[in-house]
């Protein structure tokens, strides 16, 4: 899964579109979470926009938010301390895909 338990808080993999129409988080891609980013990859600007929008997503300060690998390409290993792996989860909504449910709710 696209996020695991660290001992300061979570690891989450990121899959990021940067130069997209809005910045969002869109959903599992693969073993990743994949992202549009409003930014450019351009002087660190996707990164920062990713930050960003983990944060305001997560409900954690930006300085809990850092780019651990893969700052000059689209995938992308992030760590956000102070969170567990469950909560990451609910926040990014993820839960019923992580727990095998999924009653049919989607899109």
């Amino acid at each position: 899964m696209c996020v695991r338990d660290t001992t300061s808080g979570v690891d989450i993999t990121v899959r990021a579109q940067p130069r997209a129409s809005r910045s969002e988080v869109v959903g599992p891609h693969g073993d990743a979470l994949r992202v549009r980013l409003a930014a450019p990859p351009v002087d660190g600007a996707a990164n920062k926009e990713l930050v960003r929008l983990l944060a305001r997503t997560l409900d954690v300060p930006r300085s809990a938010v850092d780019v651990v690998s893969g700052q000059s390409g689209r995938t992308k290993r992030v760590r956000v301390d102070g969170l567990d792996a469950a909560t990451a989860r609910a926040r990014l909504g993820l839960v019923d895909r992580a727990a095998g449910e999924g009653g049919g709710a989607g899109r």
